[in-house]
């Protein structure tokens, strides 16, 4: 069967999205071009315009419009703390979590050799920059996953080699979980990271 060149370019571009196959790239063409023209033309034009607009914050890295986002200009943050995380996505559920009121530097990535991202990757520059700029202390907010582990002892040895505090975002039980369901990894991290009880 011949499928139209613009059809395939379609299905290609489709392809680019993470965890999309061949065969999901095909279903979401078709089903654009079949039954949801509309939705089509928003989806193209709404990407034009975010790649068009959408930049790096030139202080914490995030995605932005502006210069610098509402974050960093926000007069309501604490300027004592610089919490690093490695996506957009980690920031957004420290901001849903209302846990943290300091400044952010997001990393875009993570240390995976395995995927060709090394430290030149990565935009440690800048964090370095923006740790001396604030004289704070340093959050490692990264994933509790072998790259992020890695990322934040990278990150740790590298910050403190520069005279800033780091500190690192503790592991253990969910809140409301109980101890039969927990993996055996998890549970021996929040024995080891136990804290006093105090009145």
């Amino acid at each position: 069967m011949n499928t139209p060149s613009s059809l395939e370019a379609l299905i290609d571009a489709l392809r680019c999205l993470p965890g999309v196959g061949p065969k999901s790239a095909q279903r979401m063409a078709y089903h654009l071009l079949q039954r949801d023209r509309q939705g089509a033309l928003h989806l193209a034009r709404s990407l034009d315009h975010a790649v068009a607009s959408v930049k790096h914050c030139s202080k914490c890295n995030n995605f932005s419009e502006d210069d610098i986002c509402t974050l960093c200009r926000s007069s309501r943050r604490e300027t004592d703390m610089l919490c690093v995380v490695e996506m957009p996505a980690d920031l957004l559920m420290m901001e849903q979590a209302q846990c943290y009121r300091g400044m952010y530097f997001v990393l875009m990535g993570r240390l995976s050799p395995l995927d060709g991202v090394g430290a030149r990757e990565l935009p440690l520059e800048r964090l370095l920059g923006r740790a001396r700029e604030l004289s704070c202390e340093v959050i490692l907010a990264t994933n509790f996953t072998v790259e992020g582990e890695a990322t934040a002892h990278y990150l740790a040895t590298l910050l403190r080699s520069q005279g800033v505090k780091v500190s690192r975002i503790a592991r253990g039980l969910p809140v409301g979980g109980e101890l039969e369901h927990v993996d055996s990894g998890t549970l021996a991290q929040a024995v080891l990271e136990r804290r006093a009880v105090t009145e």
